[in-house]
């Protein structure tokens, strides 16, 4: 429907002052993953005041100089060899107008720490710069987002979901209790009170990573451009050409009467909606708002399952490899390195990274086979002393094209595990590594037999080969007239049926 492609990206991973000389690895780890990264600095830590208590507030200006020269240089070098890269900082000031992560065009500016929102605006007012806020649906006056304050211009786009949960609305189903020194949220200063306050202005999702960038599940920012060179990777943001997902790469082509979603078009009685929502997992259901209520549902579950399936079918399954023993009972085992290779006699169409920590690969040979390398954890550090990640697995989306009586073939750590399609698309399956914790359980403890299961089961590292979606499941596509007369704005919400969604930039409606 659009001459635009989708790029990819995480816009708020932050790298603090004591991690700086880790940004080579970060970079690297972005490269593999997504398709440009720009990059947010985080120039802030726990501080011992005069009084004895530790307060967060910005490091000394010159260590914050030494370390942004060193990642002016970093970046200078990583877009000189061909990935873009944009400089950024996270903002806070005194806490009234909300958090702000700033970025640049260039790579020429340098930061700065004004206490309000309007004079962060005033010192970048002849450079290309927008400062994006996030964890907008916190308390006002205490680092939620101060709509009265909102420079349209200069913050073109919100951050609608991250690890700290949706601040779309304050009954929206993904809460904000992660972080819990900094809940509850509030809709006095949720994404929709903006709206309703006339504010023009896109929606994105992203990490807020600070251990590792690019975190699956954490949400990630959309952007639609003609290719992902700086001009055009700019050009989207101040257009508002952007959307978010919380967790799988759900691709979404929207327009009403041939306008892209972020743009403005005029009220039409009938006007011509179409769009195209491309699934990670099978879609549950596809919401049309307009002014923050939902004016259409459209179901997508119990529209395709019982159709049925041609010989040559296409379709996406995870696989998922993690797990693994009780840290309360080996507390040395941490982390397991996996080795593994898919092969398929059809053809691997695409392949998802859920990845969520370093030391991740991925070598896709042709359109049968790939190699990967895989290493999990118990979880992450990601989000420090702001609480635990509860993440367990690392994997992969297949999407494959193939008979749908071939096999797919899956070879982890040289054991061959040969999957029929028409299994794969009847149900999930998990692979214990039973024999392998049982001896490790005999070598420490001396026990080889007990009248339940647990202490094995508990411990086992796990493949777990999720459910098959047919294309059907994972695609849908709606063309129909709306009445644009009675509204301000128009945007599209979707929902996986594991919970994952997608938020899109509204269509701004102006007589």
């Amino acid at each position: 429907m659009n001459n635009y492609h989708v790029y990819f990206t995480d816009m708020h991973s932050n790298i603090h002052h004591e991690q700086i000389k880790e940004l080579p690895k970060w970079i690297e780890q972005m490269k593999a993953t997504m398709d440009f990264w720009p990059i947010a600095y985080y120039p802030f830590g726990m501080q011992k005041s005069d009084y004895g208590i530790a307060i967060e507030d910005h490091f000394p200006l010159d260590d914050i100089q030494k370390d942004w020269e060193y990642l002016r240089e970093w970046c200078n070098k990583t877009n000189a060899d061909g990935f873009t890269m944009f400089m950024g900082y996270e903002w806070q000031g005194s806490g009234e107008d909300g958090d702000h992560n700033v970025f640049f065009f260039d790579n020429l500016q340098n930061p700065v720490f004004p206490y309000r929102y309007q004079e962060l605006v005033d010192a970048y007012k002849d450079v290309k710069a927008i400062g994006i806020p996030h964890h907008l649906a916190y308390q006002l006056g205490y680092r939620g987002k101060n709509w009265d304050t909102q420079n349209d211009t200069f913050s073109p786009f919100v951050e609608t979901y991250s690890s700290h949960g949706s601040s779309e609305n304050d009954d929206n189903p993904i809460p904000m209790d992660r972080h819990v020194h900094m809940g509850p949220r509030t809709g006095a200063t949720c994404v929709e009170q903006g709206w309703n306050k006339g504010h023009r202005f896109g929606v994105i999702a992203s990490g807020d990573n600070h251990s590792t960038p690019g975190v699956y599940g954490f949400g990630y920012c959309a952007v639609l451009a003609k290719s992902n060179s700086k001009e055009d990777i700019w050009d989207a943001f101040i257009n508002r050409r952007v959307y978010g997902v919380s967790k799988e790469r759900m691709i979404i082509d929207y327009s009403i009467d041939g306008t892209t979603m972020g743009g403005v078009i005029k009220p039409n009685k009938n006007a011509q909606l179409e769009f195209d929502v491309i699934g990670a997992k099978a879609i549950d259901r596809i919401e049309i708002i307009k002014d923050n209520v939902v004016e259409t549902m459209i179901p997508h579950t119990s529209t395709w399952e019982k159709k049925p399936l041609d010989k040559t079918v296409r379709f996406k399954f995870q696989l998922e490899l993690g797990w693994g023993p009780d840290r309360r009972v080996f507390p040395d085992i941490e982390s397991r390195h996996w080795v593994g290779s898919i092969h398929t006699d059809g053809k691997l169409i695409s392949i998802e990274k859920c990845w969520s920590t370093f030391g991740q690969s991925l070598d896709q040979k042709d359109e049968h086979d790939a190699d990967f390398e895989i290493t999990s954890y118990k979880t992450t550090a990601t989000g420090k002393w702001m609480g635990p990640s509860a993440i367990t697995t690392e994997g992969f989306i297949f999407e494959i094209e193939d008979d749908i009586d071939h096999d797919v073939v899956l070879t982890i750590d040289g054991v061959v595990y040969s999957l029929p399609i028409r299994e794969l698309l009847e149900n999930s399956r998990i692979i214990p590594l039973i024999d392998e914790v049982k001896e490790l359980v005999k070598s420490r403890f001396g026990l080889t037999d007990y009248y339940r299961k647990d202490t094995w089961w508990h411990n086992c590292y796990k493949i777990k080969i999720n459910k098959a979606v047919p294309y059907a499941g994972y695609h849908a596509h709606v063309s129909t007239c709306i009445d644009t007369t009675d509204c301000s704005t128009v945007r599209i919400r979707a929902y996986q049926k594991n919970g994952g969604m997608v938020w899109t930039s509204p269509l701004f409606v102006e007589e």
